[in-house]
């Protein structure tokens, strides 16, 4: 009876373990009110925790661990001075590059919740790079978990899905946005979001937001439609997920399958 009850307590929280709600670090929030009416909107979605994850060697920014540490603490305590139930946790969106393992063990990638094991990987929107499969490998060798954030935006794994499939075989995970789940990304991307999950490609379902218009929470959302789609049970999958991330558990996951379909046409 115990352990049922720890899990209605686990599937009844709502965490956002992909979210840029640090003002003025990235192309996410802006100013302070920003990331405030943003907090509001989480809060308003039943969220109760985030990671926040301000873009980090995309090319264009770079947040430091130490940074994100000092913005996360200011963040929180505005947060609580203003009577915001919302938790903000420290994390990074890391684009991918060939020195990223060695940067970790140097601590200057910064895992999610610091210590979880997790860290995020970013692929360029239209590629992926060669040494992407030995990168990953080489994360894990290191015991570094590898959570590829939104693969369903990415123009080469939905011309090619089977890379990801080898990814997620060879022990990586993935993340997709919860806006692509309830399209607002198209319905190409919808559907293809929907086939990862069909073909137990993706593990966690996360924001991603930046804003409250353009670029949203949707988590709520997502959930509603996952629940409609494939039952209450997927929404406790990823639910439960978002929490494992935050307490460096390891994440439920079933055996990975190819996605059989014919081309996409259109999307890009």
């Amino acid at each position: 009876m115990r352990e049922k009850d720890g899990l209605k307590k686990v599937v009844s929280r709502m965490i956002d373990i992909h979210c840029h709600i640090i003002p003025g670090v990235d192309d996410g929030a802006s100013t302070l009110e920003d990331s405030i009416v943003m907090a509001k909107e989480a809060v308003d979605q039943g969220i109760d925790t985030i990671i926040a994850t301000p873009h980090h060697k995309n090319g264009e920014y770079e947040n430091s661990r130490l940074e994100i540490f000092d913005h996360v603490q200011q963040l929180n305590a505005e947060l609580e001075q203003r009577g915001i139930a919302l938790t903000i946790l420290p994390g990074q969106e890391t684009r991918i590059y060939g020195e990223m393992v060695q940067d970790l063990i140097k601590e200057e990638v910064l895992p999610l919740n610091v210590d979880s094991g997790y860290v995020f990987v970013e692929l360029p929107s239209d590629q992926v790079p060669r040494y992407t499969e030995r990168l990953l490998f080489d994360l894990q060798r290191e015991g570094i978990k590898p959570i590829i954030v939104h693969p369903e935006r990415n123009k080469k794994l939905i011309q090619e899905p089977d890379l990801l499939y080898q990814f997620v075989k060879g022990g990586a995970y993935t993340q997709v946005t919860a806006a692509s789940v309830a399209g607002k990304f198209g319905k190409s991307i919808q559907k293809f979001s929907h086939q990862l999950i069909e073909a137990n490609l993706t593990h966690l379902i996360a924001s991603d937001a930046h804003n409250t218009h353009s670029r949203g929470f949707y988590l709520k959302k997502a959930y509603e439609v996952i629940k409609n789609k494939y039952g209450a049970s997927s929404v406790y999958y990823f639910m439960e997920n978002a929490f494992y991330v935050t307490e460096g558990q390891m994440l439920a996951a079933n055996p990975p399958e190819h996605i059989k379909r014919k081309k996409f046409l259109g999307i890009f």
